[in-house]
């Protein structure tokens, strides 16, 4: 099987979207059985199993006050279509049985597209960034389609499995990598004598880090570490600035130094409501890190019985979670690492990809 997966920010940054396809993709071109092929804006990696080819295209934070439009409503959608107009001109058809991608609406449309006396290899989408496109059928979303949908979370599976030929698979991470081991707080910049709380999210709104800022200055001595950007970066370090005053830090994280960072923090906080799955539930809940989230039927389904979910909508239960699992002197972290370790490991995730591939390709033919 020849398999074909495209993303603009595949081999340039270390997103959440960008992780789970790079990951599925060296677990099966690894095996040896499959030919696999990236397209993304970064640079070819040294011991990676795929095939990489780059596409040039012009960075999301670019577009930021750019205006929102209908086909163009925020800086991604800005960023896919410089990338979408790079893969038009590049030859891959002929190379790929199947297409795979969490990019919509451009990157979709180029890898459905069917030039004339042009081979359409069948095209999978997975919901890494929602199923909006699937569900939804008004202005991009009328142009939708897929010869496959994988659902990252159960909600989506169940409104979107009857239009469309789906599958359930959550994602997965490096176990290897993301499991308990030592702190590493003086190479990482982080007080020794603090309580620390982490939060590793985009800065935008939906992604709700400004709510949890407020929750953590409610705790005198705590710490917080933001590990992202976005477009709400100076209103993040504008408040910070008010509320945290010498008690924050916010930076980028090159991906390999995630697991010491989060083996650094005392409790893992994320706010997000619905995400459409969350890697970094597993990768906190992997190396043992205490988790206070927001409490939804996906997140419930992730984690299970493994995490704090309480209604983060309510600063003053947001703040009680936060410091009843501080207290704590000592966390049980057993249980929930074996819990990833079984159910999320890449090699297990992408088995359930490699066989829904098998199933697409059988349909379409």
């Amino acid at each position: 099987m020849r398999m074909l997966f495209a993303l603009p920010g595949l081999h340039r940054v270390g997103r959440g979207a960008e992780v789970v396809l790079e990951s599925i993709a060296q677990e099966i071109a690894l095996e040896g059985k499959h030919d696999v092929t990236l397209i993304g804006s970064g640079a070819p990696i040294k011991d990676r199993a795929y095939h990489f080819k780059r596409v040039p295209v012009v960075p999301r934070e670019r577009f930021e006050r750019w205006p929102s439009m209908p086909f163009l409503r925020n800086q991604y959608m800005y960023e896919e279509l410089t990338f979408a107009a790079g893969l038009m001109a590049t030859s891959w058809r002929n190379d790929a049985d199947i297409t795979m991608t969490c990019g919509y609406p451009y990157t979709n449309w180029v890898l459905r597209s069917s030039p004339p006396g042009k081979h359409r290899p069948a095209h999978v989408f997975v919901t890494q960034n929602g199923d909006w496109p699937a569900y939804q059928r008004r202005w991009e979303s009328r142009f939708f389609s897929c010869d496959g949908l994988v659902c990252t979370n159960p909600l989506y599976y169940e409104r979107n499995r009857k239009r469309w030929f789906s599958t359930l698979i959550p994602n997965g991470i490096a176990t290897e990598r993301f499991r308990p081991g030592p702190a590493n707080r003086v190479a990482l910049g982080l007080p020794e004598n603090r309580p620390v709380v982490l939060m590793v999210s985009a800065l935008d709104a939906g992604k709700r880090v400004i709510e949890g800022m407020r929750a953590v200055a409610q705790i005198s001595d705590a710490f917080l570490v933001v590990a992202g950007d976005g477009a709400l970066r100076n209103e993040v370090d504008r408040l910070a600035a008010e509320l945290l005053p010498g008690r924050f830090l916010r930076r980028t994280f090159p991906h390999q130094h995630m697991p010491e960072l989060y083996r650094s923090a005392n409790v893992f906080l994320h706010t997000s409501i619905r995400e459409s799955f969350g890697n970094v539930y597993i990768e906190a809940l992997g190396t043992g890190v205490p988790i206070v989230a927001h409490d939804d039927e996906v997140t419930r389904w992730i984690l299970e019985d493994h995490a704090t979910l309480v209604d983060t909508t309510s600063e003053n239960v947001l703040v009680d979670a936060l410091q009843t699992v501080l207290r704590r002197r000592k966390n049980d972290i057993t249980r929930g690492v074996a819990f990833v370790q079984s159910k999320y490991s890449w090699s297990a995730v992408s088995k359930k990809y490699r066989e829904f591939f098998t199933e697409v390709l059988q349909r379409a033919s």
